[in-house]
């Protein structure tokens, strides 16, 4: 008899497909994930699916990125071939450390990691486990990449925490799922990892501080939060000589933002008086995207001014120097990166940088 959590499964990976690819899985494609599905019926899948009001889980939250414009330039076929083989291989590694998937949303998969009476084994397998999945992309891009197919990468968040979970629904449709604000708060912590990258909360931290090498604290404004929420990177973990192969050379989250702003150019130390215009396409903690109505050298210096709409601030003396332009027709896009600011306009534009992020439907 089929297991009705399996089925469910299917059913959702199958109208993800659709939504995104306007085809449907095909016959070999669906039995191999209805194989790898088939775990949910082992115990440990079982038990995290009981009814409990309130039980303390380790969320993983992983999220493909740039992959709605993977959509746009690929055909159908493809993108559907290369979702299949994302889809498998992390279900295959999720399961191994015997977690359950909770849900496919678009191009994510949240992931939970019962604590079974031991918090500090839940986190340790779910960082294994996501570290295991980036290696994995990594391996899976190197295949795309001798196929001549386009690269995929993910977006990881893991936060420990208390929530919620139980069936919900009636008769004619129902589902296990969990709430809470420590499901919130991974989704906050994800959306703030680059290409590659692997973040954890405080939370998590504290119950695997001796398993992981992590990047040094950093803070981070997460909506619904009074106070800065505390994040690492996880680097590797040297028991088991496992490095996350990191594929994001950014230093910083980076989001679109258009709006207007005013620059002058600097010239042998004195500010030029003359005022240009121009607007900011995307903004990151270190620098902008400028579209611009004259083209500048590379290396040349300027004082930008801007205002940060969302946290009510107007930026100005903030000094930058051009290190790229790309002409496009009669503009030309200036990346600028940020030489000298205020530790005050420093902290405005990554709050800024951070709301937009986490207002983002899409991030690259």
């Amino acid at each position: 008899m089929k297991d009705p959590a399996v089925d469910e499964a299917l059913k959702r990976i199958e109208a993800i497909v659709a939504q995104e690819t306007g085809v449907t899985l095909a016959g070999s494609a669906r039995q191999r994930l209805e194989q790898v599905l088939c775990v949910l019926g082992q115990p440990p899948a079982r038990a995290l699916r009981e009814n409990h009001l309130a039980r303390d889980v380790t969320i993983v939250l992983a999220d493909l990125r740039g992959f709605t414009s993977l959509s746009a330039a690929y055909p159908a076929a493809t993108v559907l071939d290369l979702l299949n083989r994302c889809f498998v291989r992390m279900s295959e590694i999720i399961f191994r450390y015997q977690g359950m998937i909770d849900k496919f949303m678009g191009d994510s998969i949240l992931v939970l990691f019962d604590t079974a009476g031991e918090v500090n084994d839940s986190a340790r397998r779910a960082i294994s486990c996501a570290v295991d999945m980036q290696t994995a992309m990594e391996e899976l891009n190197r295949e795309h990449r001798q196929q001549g197919l386009p690269e995929m990468y993910f977006g990881i968040g893991i936060n420990t925490g208390r929530v919620m979970s139980a069936l919900l629904g009636g008769d004619l449709y129902s589902e296990y799922t969990v709430i809470g604000d420590e499901v919130n708060l991974a989704s906050r912590i994800e959306s703030f990892a680059l290409r590659g990258q692997v973040l954890i909360s405080q939370s998590t931290f504290e119950h695997c501080a001796d398993l992981v090498k992590t990047g040094e604290p950093m803070d981070v404004f997460v909506k619904g939060k009074s106070a800065p929420v505390v994040l690492r990177e996880v680097l590797e973990i040297p028991t088991l000589s496992k490095v996350v192969p990191r594929q994001d050379e950014r230093r910083s989250p980076r989001v679109e933002a258009t709006m207007p702003v005013t620059y002058r150019l600097v010239l042998n130390d004195a500010v030029i008086p003359q005022v240009h215009e121009g607007r900011v396409l995307d903004i990151g903690y270190y620098g902008v995207l400028l579209e611009i109505a004259q083209p500048l050298a590379r290396f040349a210096e300027l004082v930008l001014v801007f205002d940060l709409p969302l946290v009510g601030k107007r930026v100005a003396d903030l000094y930058g120097k051009v290190v790229k332009t790309v002409s496009n027709g009669d503009t030309t896009w200036v990346g600028i990166e940020f030489s000298s600011m205020s530790k005050e306009v420093r902290s405005d534009i990554q709050m800024f940088v951070q709301l937009l992020i986490q207002g983002s439907e899409s991030r690259d």
